[in-house]
């Protein structure tokens, strides 16, 4: 039986759907101003990996994943650029979509962009002001009145009388309480807007995501999740706003991946140490990125250093290995297995992919034993559940190499010149050429059926 950590609970919880056999999870997605970095890479393979294992589980899964084409970074920055907003938005959802298509995500079900759904939104800022939980300001902004919903605080554990001890006294407020959180905004000069009953304006960031998930998922479903820095305010006030408006649980389980920093620092752009995806791509294949994400369980903080990806791609070399020259058939796991068992239960505890991965060692050392064909196969299938090993395994391993080096043409006529080398009995100029190639990042592995080689 599947267990999740639900945020709300903090605890692990038995995942029941709402309606047997099928399961709505909705995930916040980007803000679409900048191309993807690492944290954005975490959330785009941690989530694909839960759809993965859903349906390999059996459910029918609806997928939404949301796009943020409206806000202040947004604006800011085609100004900037003096480009426009669709302009702007539109090369970098295309670029998001080609950085997590290179990591192996699969597109979700729905992704819905902001801009589409202000109708929505229009909606629930009126049942939230119907409900008086909404009002207008003087200066023309609608907020939510955090005060008058009872249940707030319960996903971060944050009291009002915590967040009050902490709160600043605001210079000129509009607001009735510092707590309060903006839903709708008055148009300002040369910004898009939008008509409202509160005047022509545009959404708050919180506001998008209720009403995205509302149209397509409904009142009440069964998963959110986000980045652990959306946990609060994000999702405190999705909760305000949705259950607010509709007096009925919003979501079931709350699940929250852990933060990526780089050599045990926070990832910032002023301590210069900020990656993007497309960065690290030019240095790492990106099956290695979404294996080493992987390898941390989604929960846990990530750490990345070019250390941990070099580690993370001889991991994932000596999986590959033990699938050389082996005939895999493609099949579906078989779950009454030993191995296969394993694999389940971790993956059933909370999505234990470092656990799952191991079952995937112990399961390659034994293709490397016995050379059996079904082992090997029950290996490509279970990793394939995690979006891994799914290649040809010489096209991993003989891969092009970052920032240049022999190609496949050259190594495979130094491999020939070897073997003539060795015919000949010069051996120092054999060693010499596996020296060589070795200087360029090429082993050599010798057998009884030949000579093979990878990048190293």
């Amino acid at each position: 039986m599947l267990k999740i950590y639900n945020t709300l609970a903090r605890d692990k919880q038995e995942f029941k759907p709402i309606q047997p056999g099928q399961v709505r999870m909705y995930v916040c997605g980007m803000t679409v101003y900048d191309y993807c970095h690492l944290g954005h890479a975490r959330v785009l393979v941690v989530f694909d990996m839960v759809a993965r294992w859903l349906r390999n589980s059996g459910y029918a899964l609806t997928y939404v994943r949301n796009i943020t084409d409206i806000d202040d970074k947004i604006i800011a920055r085609a100004t900037q650029n003096n480009e426009t907003i669709e302009a702007l938005t539109a090369r970098f959802i295309e670029a998001m979509d080609l950085d997590a298509a290179a990591l192996g995500v699969i597109k979700p079900d729905l992704e819905p962009r902001a801009t589409r759904h202000i109708p929505d939104m229009l909606a629930l800022i009126k049942q939230l002001e119907t409900n008086g939980l909404a009002y207008r300001a003087d200066n023309g902004d609608v907020y939510y009145a955090v005060r008058g919903f009872e249940g707030y605080g319960k996903l971060s554990g944050k009291s009002l009388q915590d967040l009050r001890a902490g709160e600043r006294v605001e210079v000129d407020s509009y607001k009735r309480d510092p707590l309060d959180f903006v839903l709708w905004k008055a148009a300002k000069p040369g910004e898009p807007s939008w008509d409202s009953p509160w005047g022509m304006g545009r959404p708050g960031w919180h506001i998008e995501c209720s009403a995205m998930s509302e149209h397509h998922l409904g009142h009440h479903f069964d998963i959110h999740g986000g980045g652990q820095d959306l946990q609060f305010p994000h999702h405190e006030n999705e909760i305000a706003q949705s259950e607010g408006a509709h007096h009925c649980t919003y979501v079931n389980y709350w699940m929250h991946n852990g933060f990526v920093r780089v050599d045990d620092e926070k990832m910032s752009k002023s301590l210069d140490n900020f990656f993007t995806i497309r960065e690290v791509l030019k240095v790492y294949d990106p099956e290695v990125l979404r294996f080493f994400i992987l390898r941390a369980h989604y929960r846990s903080p990530l750490n990345y250093s070019d250390q941990h990806l070099d580690d993370a791609k001889q991991a994932l070399t000596r999986l590959y290995t033990s699938l050389r020259g082996m005939d895999t058939p493609s099949i579906q796991p078989d779950w009454s297995q030993p191995f296969t068992a394993r694999f389940k239960a971790a993956m059933d505890d909370d999505f234990n992919t470092p656990e799952a991965l191991a079952v995937l060692f112990d399961l390659a050392g034994e293709v490397n034993r016995s050379h059996d064909t079904n082992t090997a196969a029950q290996l490509k299938a279970l990793a394939g559940t995690l979006g891994l090993l799914q290649r040809v395994p010489e096209e991993f391993l003989q891969g092009e190499a970052a920032g240049g080096g022999f190609d496949a043409e050259d190594i495979e006529n130094l491999i020939t010149e070897r073997a003539n080398a060795k015919k000949k009995r010069n051996f120092a100029e054999a060693d010499q050429i596996r020296q060589n190639l070795l200087d360029q990042g090429i082993v050599l592995e010798d057998s009884p059926q030949g000579t093979t080689w990878r990048r190293q």
